[in-house]
């Protein structure tokens, strides 16, 4: 039986144009207004769903058809569906940027799109490009718009005087210090990191109500699915430790989800505060900022000798990106000072200018096709050979993958629900058979 709730994709131009703040902002709003918020993100990001859940008080998954699989985004979306009072996807990018777009996802969701528009030095121009939003893609179905960052209730007015007449001026939002959170190179600042950051959502739901975007947009029809497969318990009994702290943060909900559901312990530990790993059978160094923090893994010598002696005994371990970084001999932070870190692959990471890495990529092995993404700042320079190289989904590049003595690491993200196997053979430590290796290269 289908059900019918409140729901939009939230999206913009262009980054930059506030979408992320106004989405975190209605999920307040609406949460305080005592209704049941479930927020998505469209795609790989893992600092945005951060300030989602803070703001909505429910947890954040993504949704991509390429990397999380169209029938997982059809399943999720059913599932929130069932009890939820409103649901918000924020899109990537511009609406129409990617393969696939934050407009596929809504087409196949079945949602509309929700324009969030930069209008500060722009007038009756807002009009064309809410048009444009409108009319490129027939399939798309645009109802509202949000314009953002006004100067004033004439402005406004001005903006919706030549507005489509099928297109409704939701709200429009001045300019106001709540309506914004503190950036850094990868983006927004880390909730954990931010003392006011209730606050500041309380003050930014305030500001949408009083722009008059406190009420619900229409109802979809949200077709009744059952829910996924249980996966077969291919970790049953196996404790992974997890590093998560302020320099190793970037973890997918639906990636510990998958864990437990494959029967693992999960055991978080702090690479910057404790001073030895958690009992455990396989470690997983995510993502995150060690640049910001090399001092700090430099100084804790305890902690960087246990996980060397995990790796000498020979265990399990899985480093990705900011992992990965930690795992080299040296780590080379913004400022160019050099902190040694933990040691086990000879060399040194780097912080660049600028990208050195960025879009979606799989990693294929005997176990299966594990589909995720790259996006880093840094570059290593190692001897190791790599045993493997990602492919990108469209266009050129790769990023390299070592595997030496249970250690695999890379600067790619995996989504670990789109290859369960293939993850459950990492964490088990068993030989991983890539096309371009041999059973020597993973020895």
């Amino acid at each position: 039986m289908n059900v019918s709730v409140p729901a939009v994709m939230i999206t913009s131009p262009a980054s930059g144009q506030g979408k992320s703040m106004v989405t975190a902002a209605l999920a307040r709003l609406h949460r305080n207004a005592g209704r049941k918020v479930r927020v998505f993100k469209h795609g790989p990001d893992y600092l945005d769903p951060m300030v989602l859940e803070v703001a909505s008080g429910h947890p954040v998954y993504q949704l991509h058809p390429w990397m999380t699989g169209e029938d997982e985004c059809r399943w999720r979306l059913a599932e929130a569906a069932q009890d939820a009072d409103l649901i918000l996807i924020e899109g990537a990018m511009g609406l129409f940027d990617g393969a696939p777009s934050s407009a596929d996802l809504a087409k196949l969701m079945g949602i509309p799109a929700l324009p969030v528009i930069d209008a500060s030095g722009m007038a009756q121009t807002f009009g064309a490009l809410v048009l444009g939003f409108a009319s490129f893609d027939p399939e798309l179905s645009v109802y509202d718009v949000i314009a953002n960052k006004i100067g004033s209730p004439r402005h406004a007015e001005m903006l919706s005087e030549r507005l489509p007449e099928e297109i409704r001026l939701l709200g429009a939002i001045p300019r106001n210090d709540a309506m914004n959170i503190p950036e850094r190179h990868l983006g927004l600042i880390q909730p954990a990191e931010l003392d006011n950051l209730d606050q500041k959502l309380d003050d930014a739901a305030q500001v949408l109500k009083e722009a008059g975007l406190d009420a619900l947009p229409k109802p979809v029809e949200i077709a009744a699915l059952e829910p996924a497969t249980r996966p077969e318990a291919l970790l049953a009994g196996v404790r992974i430790a997890i590093a998560r702290d302020a320099a190793f943060s970037f973890i997918y909900r639906a990636n510990t989800d998958l864990l437990l559901a494959m029967g693992a312990e999960l055991h978080y530990f702090s690479p910057l505060e404790d001073s030895e790993l958690p009992p455990a059978d396989a470690l997983w160094l995510p993502g995150g900022y060690p640049e910001l923090h090399g001092a700090a893994l430099a100084k804790n010598t305890a902690m960087a000798d246990s996980i060397r002696a995990f790796h000498h005994a020979g265990k399990p371990i899985l480093a990705e990106c900011g992992g990965l970084m930690a795992c080299a001999e040296e780590l080379s932070d913004k400022e160019g000072v050099v902190h040694s870190v933990f040691g086990l692959i000879p060399g040194r990471a780097a912080m660049a200018k600028r990208l050195q890495g960025l879009g979606m990529h799989s990693l294929t092995a005997e176990q299966g096709e594990l589909r995720g993404h790259t996006y880093h700042r840094s570059s290593l320079d190692t001897t190791w050979e790599p045993a493997a190289h990602t492919r990108k989904q469209v266009g050129n590049g790769c990023e390299a993958v070592f595997s030496q003595n249970a250690l695999v690491a890379s600067y790619f993200h995996g989504y670990f629900p789109s290859a369960p196997k293939f993850v459950a053979a990492i964490f088990r430590g068993e030989p991983l058979m890539f096309p371009d290796s041999s059973e020597k290269d993973n020895a």
